[in-house]
């Protein structure tokens, strides 16, 4: 700001500041270290996780089952000991439409072995349009699986009546909700190699016969869930379909709909692994499942992005490229030597935090001509005997996803600032904060701490 009130084109300080981002950005991703083994992912997870291997070898274990698409989902465990569940296949949250179904009392579950799969975009209410399906199934002694909008009726009560005689039957709801329900049944038709059976698409229920039927080797459906493992659909299609879904999380822009294209791309191509965390008491498992999921979240940007040096050294090494960076005026200049000086700070504030002197760390950084050593503040004495390292081999990393948003939203907010008539802020108040509530009569047993009003 001090520099648009000495008179300085305010636009161009912006252009300045977005051309060294955008040449920072670059510089990152060459010096980046892509995440391709599962001894590095762990080392990731154990330095997010503030050094506990445990969680680092948690998360590997996870990663490693499910792949870098697959969704890993964090959540309270009923044991002392913490656990890596892995569920092989596709599941949805919907279970089936009626208890007549279930085959084990004991569980109320339905399993189905080597079951064929009817997929239905809409409403089953009339017996008559799935009477070759059934006729089908009843001569060869076939189980059947009904994915449908609904199943409801005189269909429902003939599906009772069959499974009752001895059919291996089930129902259930598809999942989501209008054209997501849509794309879910497109995803278990083709996972099971099934034909979707939709009106839009000119198939009707009625003309259904045994070539629209899928086939999975094993159905396990609860009131809650369904989940379809072994689906003998082709791996060409489901790789093509996974590549669709893959362009369109690159194209979408709703965060909410990405989060469910990445849902269904990690069931159609990774399954789903449920880390459960452990505990003597309930404030234990929250703090380490908080940790867990910093540490998964981490995890996530450095195997999406890769990784590179950490402590700050990754922006210092970036930021002497700028020095042959050309630009258009001398404002635009002061631009780019703010975010020089920006990206210095970090490690300077890491230095002087480990009580040594920062300029004098960036100086030794700067002189430096690998962009992977820096300075380990573990490892700190004092400023007379620096010791530059290599960050990769102290397991010293930042995600590059990490770095590079924290960079581009800074520069972004401090361009806009830069650029704005004025700023409004909440006027801080004068008043001073209210006292706590005092604890009564004192703590029994503690005489002489009556009342402990006051107290902060």
């Amino acid at each position: 700001m001090k520099y648009v009130a000495a008179g300085m084109n305010p636009m161009d300080l912006r252009r300045g500041i977005e051309a060294a981002t955008a040449h920072l950005v670059a510089t990152l991703k060459a010096n980046t270290k892509m995440i391709t083994t599962s001894a590095e992912i762990e080392q990731v997870a154990t330095i997010s996780a503030n050094g506990d291997v445990g969680v680092g070898q948690l998360i590997a274990r996870a990663m490693e089952a499910v792949g870098k698409e697959g969704v890993i989902t964090v959540q309270d465990g009923k044991t002392l000991e913490h656990e890596v569940e892995v569920i092989e296949g596709m599941q949805f949250d919907q279970g089936y439409i009626s208890r007549y179904f279930v085959t084990d009392n004991k569980t109320q579950e339905c399993e189905l072995d080597d079951a064929d799969v009817l997929v239905v975009d809409g409403k089953i209410s009339s017996v008559q349009p799935i009477l070759n399906v059934l006729d089908l199934v009843h001569r060869e002694r076939r189980k059947l699986l009904i994915v449908a909008e609904n199943v409801d009726g005189e269909a429902l009560a003939t599906l009772i009546l069959n499974k009752l005689r001895g059919l291996n039957i089930v129902a259930v709801k598809a999942p989501g909700f209008g054209d997501n329900r849509k794309s879910n049944l497109q995803d278990i038709a083709v996972l099971t190699g099934a034909t979707l059976i939709s009106d839009e698409i000119g198939i009707k229920l009625d003309e259904a016969s045994g070539e629209h039927l899928g086939s999975a080797k094993k159905i396990r459906v609860t009131a809650n869930n369904t989940i379809i493992m072994d689906g003998l659909g082709s791996k060409e299609a489901i790789g093509e379909r996974c590549e669709l879904i893959r362009e369109a999380v690159a194209r979408e822009s709703s965060e909410y709909q990405r989060e469910k294209l990445n849902e269904r791309l990690a069931k159609l191509s990774g399954g789903v692994a449920v880390i459960k965390i452990g505990g003597a008491s309930e404030v234990e498992v929250n703090e380490i499942k908080d940790r867990v999921t910093d540490a998964l979240n981490a995890t996530r940007a450095a195997v999406e992005e890769g990784v590179v040096a950490g402590g700050g050294t990754a922006l210092i090494s970036a930021s002497k490229q700028l020095d042959g960076l050309q630009v258009a005026n001398f404002d635009q200049q002061i631009g780019v030597s703010i975010v020089r000086k920006a990206c210095r700070l970090p490690c300077k504030m890491i230095a002087q935090n480990a009580g040594v002197e920062g300029d004098v760390v960036v100086g030794e950084l700067l002189k430096s001509s690998n962009p992977h050593f820096g300075f380990d503040a573990s490892k700190a004495t004092d400023s007379a005997s620096i010791e530059l390292q290599d960050m990769f081999a102290a397991g010293i990393i930042d995600p590059t996803l990490v770095v590079r948003t924290a960079l581009q939203d800074a520069a972004s907010v401090s361009a806009l600032i830069t650029t704005s008539e004025c700023v409004i802020v909440e006027e801080k108040s004068d008043e001073p904060a209210a006292p706590a509530a005092g604890m009564g009569g004192g703590m029994g047993g503690m005489g002489g701490m009556g009342g402990m009003g006051g107290m902060f």
